[in-house]
């Protein structure tokens, strides 16, 4: 399943791979590796509230701010776990997290098959890297909040997530 159009990126149309998923969808299941390479699944990442963070890379400056920005928060928010899912290599992200004190996010590596962005519809066709999207996933595994940023270079709505993640 392709989505034309559903995301631009610089003003340029670009193809999203996947579902648009929706707030009381199931979760879907994926297959992507940690930090470590180790291979992390849905249900491995428990079953405490989740925010999925999905960006293009690290390396850029809207998705630097934004795992930075849910590190800090995720302090703050007892029962959370987030994660951030990119297309970067697991030894880039662990470099990264390592620069600048990033410590409460988990890292998830989506390199190998792309599973993450093909079933929660974030893979750009084009670039094969990952559009910006935020899911919250309940202790249910039932999606409670999706957004799949429109322009792929502006950040999420962060008021919105953590208001999601309140009534999770």
């Amino acid at each position: 399943m392709e989505r034309a159009g559903a995301v631009t990126l610089g003003g340029k149309p670009m193809t999203l791979v996947g579902p648009e998923l929706k707030s009381g969808d199931d979760a879907p299941d994926f297959n992507v590796v940690d930090i470590s390479m180790a291979p992390v699944s849905l249900k491995d990442t428990g079953n405490s509230t989740r925010i999925f963070s999905v960006i293009p890379s690290l390396d850029t400056p809207v998705c630097d701010a934004q795992t930075k920005r849910f590190n800090d928060e995720v302090a703050k928010l007892e029962g959370v776990d987030v994660y951030t899912v990119s297309m970067d290599l697991p030894f880039a992200q662990k470099r990264w997290c390592s620069n600048f004190g990033v410590d409460r996010v988990k890292m998830l590596s989506d390199h190998r098959s792309a599973s993450f962005g093909e079933h929660y519809g974030t893979m750009i066709k084009e670039l094969r890297i990952e559009s910006r999207a935020i899911f919250v996933v309940g202790p249910d595994n039932k999606i409670k909040y999706v957004e799949y940023v429109g322009e792929v270079g502006n950040p999420p709505d962060y008021d919105a997530v953590l208001k999601a993640v309140g009534s999770a």
